[in-house]
């Protein structure tokens, strides 16, 4: 059974996979509580599904772009849930698996973009072909810059309608989908690590730097 969790939005999402459907899934959004959801919703999951953490074989977590944060609680939680269990844990880019959602529920039928909330007036953003295949690497930058009319799907076309006129759903990555485009080899698999694609807002003190006196020592 594959577990799949994603933390990289306000929206803190768990659900379980049999390799051939999605047996339950859960979902939670209060935005500052990511580290108080993630473990009873994880529970949840599995007891919805009647399955013990001993059932699971694999655990698929969204590395982001997402806020450090809400990140660092999904991604430890899933090397630490592997490491107990022995299974792998892969990272799966949360655009993608938004892309193929896009691309499944039929709100896209060609080329499009997947723009999500970076805040501070920003987004991260990555584009996809007809298939839901990421074509570059996910990027940070404001709407003005980004400005389009192509279709895109997520949160961060609906928050700056002026730079994306052309809004599609769906608006945060889903948990249930993340497992279908894991089983169906819909994404690339990569390490469980964060994708911040900025420096987070805590940073460690920088050490002060050294003052030149311009006093010219007396011999």
């Amino acid at each position: 059974m594959l577990l799949a969790l994603d933390t990289a939005s306000p929206t803190v999402t768990v659900a379980l996979h049999d390799g051939t459907d999605v047996l339950a899934s859960a979902t939670a959004a209060d935005g500052m509580r990511h580290g108080e959801q993630l473990a009873p919703l994880i529970q949840q999951v599995l007891d919805r599904a009647g399955a013990r953490p001993g059932d699971l074989t694999a655990i698929a977590v969204g590395a982001g772009p997402g806020p450090f944060t809400g990140l660092r609680v999904g991604l430890v939680t899933a090397r630490t849930m592997g490491h107990v269990l022995s299974i792998p844990v892969h990272g799966v880019c949360s655009l993608d698996a938004l892309a193929v959602e896009a691309v499944e529920s039929g709100t896209v039928d060609g080329d499009f973009l997947v723009a999500t909330d970076a805040r501070r007036k920003e987004v991260y953003l990555a584009s996809y072909d007809a298939r839901g295949m990421r074509t570059g690497d996910p990027l940070v930058d404001r709407p003005a810059v980004l400005a389009t009319e192509t279709p895109v799907v997520g949160e961060g076309a609906v928050l700056y309608p002026d730079a994306f006129p052309n809004a599609r759903g769906p608006m945060r990555p889903d948990a249930a989908w993340l497992a279908r485009a894991v089983v169906g080899e819909r994404v690339r698999l990569l390490e469980p690590e964060p994708l911040y694609l900025r420096r987070p807002d805590a940073e460690i003190p920088r050490a002060p730097k050294a003052v030149l006196s311009d006093v010219t020592p007396t011999p």
